[in-house]
């Protein structure tokens, strides 16, 4: 058991994914699997159950979590108080988010980040998600969680997090839109759509629209995600809406999801930052941390 062991069981603890994990960490999943077996022999006990699908934390691996998170905090403070050359990374990073990526994909990232480097101040400012690149572009964010946009520059870096579905969703209200989206045959061309006022999930819409061949009826262009859904569960219209801010929505029960007649891309979520300062502490330990 070291440190390097008990700084994957952690991963290994945030992501609950073989595969994820091994990547973040540059190594085999049969590596990572093959360490974490050596882990429970030396500690006595299963500390994962898992199969082809999942992967659960046991009884025992919330324990032995709670023991990894006290050695590395430890470790890390040893090496402040007996190596003053060697002292902790400090500063400031800022990061720039949308509220939804707030609940689901940051917390992950900033309890990695916070446990390796405890003296770095954060600071986080959420938004409209179709800002995100602009922010980093204009300098007020250091790095910002973004969908990855068909036009990305050469000069911005991106690091894949995650693949998120698109989902069209409409009213599970009574009220005219509900009757249309539950007609045996959905008049596309006839529904109010709800758009993002610009953004990678506007262009999603209008590339779906073109293969629709519709010109579709437009309700409102909005800014946000979060807003979209509202307005959709308000009897609004409907809207192509990323599945993780249904998922988070607090009026996730308010929509309903229907099928598209044809496949909607995802987007791939990751961290963007200017690639002129990938090199820089700050953003390169942020960088690890995914």
């Amino acid at each position: 058991m070291d440190i390097r062991t008990l700084t994957l069981y952690l991963q290994l603890c945030d992501s609950l994914h073989f595969a994820k994990t091994a990547q973040q960490s540059h190594m085999s999943p049969s590596t990572l699997s093959r360490t974490l077996q050596r882990l429970e022999q030396d500690v006595g006990c299963q500390l994962f159950e898992r199969d082809n699908r999942s992967v659960t934390i046991t009884p025992a691996g919330l324990e032995f979590k709670q023991f990894a998170l006290k050695t590395l905090s430890n470790w890390s403070e040893l090496q402040h108080n007996v190596g003053p050359d060697q002292a902790l990374l400090s500063g400031r990073i800022t990061l720039y988010c949308s509220v939804t990526a707030a609940y689901s994909h940051l917390p992950a990232l900033l309890e990695r980040f916070r446990r390796e480097h405890p003296q770095v101040e954060i600071t986080l400012s959420t938004g409209d998600a179709a800002n995100a690149v602009n922010m980093v572009r204009q300098g007020h964010a250091d790095i910002a969680i973004s969908a990855y946009p068909d036009n990305f520059s050469s000069s911005l870096h991106f690091a894949h997090i995650d693949q998120v579905p698109l989902k069209i969703i409409a009213p599970n209200i009574h009220c005219q839109v509900q009757t249309m989206v539950n007609q045996a045959e959905i008049n596309w061309q006839a529904l109010p759509f709800i758009l993002p006022e610009h953004g990678p999930g506007k262009r999603r819409a209008e590339q779906w629209f073109k293969q629709m061949a519709i010109k579709p009826t437009i309700y409102a262009y909005v800014s946000g995600q979060e807003a979209m859904t509202s307005m959709v569960a308000l009897g609004c219209g409907v809207s192509i809406t990323p599945e993780v801010v249904i998922q988070n929505s607090p009026v996730r029960d308010k929509v309903q999801t229907i099928p598209s007649p044809i496949e909607i891309p995802a987007f791939e979520i990751g961290c963007c930052c200017k690639e002129k300062r990938v090199s820089e502490p700050l953003i390169s330990a942020f960088l690890q941390v995914i």
